[in-house]
């Protein structure tokens, strides 16, 4: 199980990433792009990831992830359960999610 603490740590290590609180959550951008986001009781997890990947993410752990809110299927976007995921999963997510919203030259100078 990992926390918005932790979560917190990984995000704000990243370039060009804020923390907003925007109608009572936690939110992380870049820029005006959110990647990162928790749901009000900070159970649910949503990260940016792209759409012709995420059915297979889904159905490959269904107890693990699942679809945004229909108002949100048109984003690159899947939710996970916080209870579900370990530290090391959470980080390739969020840094996978971040790096949709960075330039390319961003992403590979902090990544190597």
């Amino acid at each position: 199980m990992v926390t918005v603490e932790q979560v917190r740590q990984v995000v704000l290590g990243l370039p060009r990433a804020y923390e907003a609180l925007v109608r009572d959550r936690i939110k992380f951008r870049v820029g005006q792009i959110v990647f990162v986001a928790f749901s009000a009781d900070e159970t649910e997890l949503g990260f940016g990831y792209p759409k012709e990947e995420r059915d297979a993410l889904i159905a490959a752990e269904p107890g693990k992830f699942f679809l945004p809110r229909v108002s949100d299927l048109r984003f690159n976007w899947v939710e996970a359960w916080m209870a579900a995921l370990d530290e090391d999963e959470m980080r390739e997510l969020v840094t996978d999610a971040w790096r949709m919203c960075v330039p390319k030259r961003v992403a590979a100078a902090h990544l190597g």
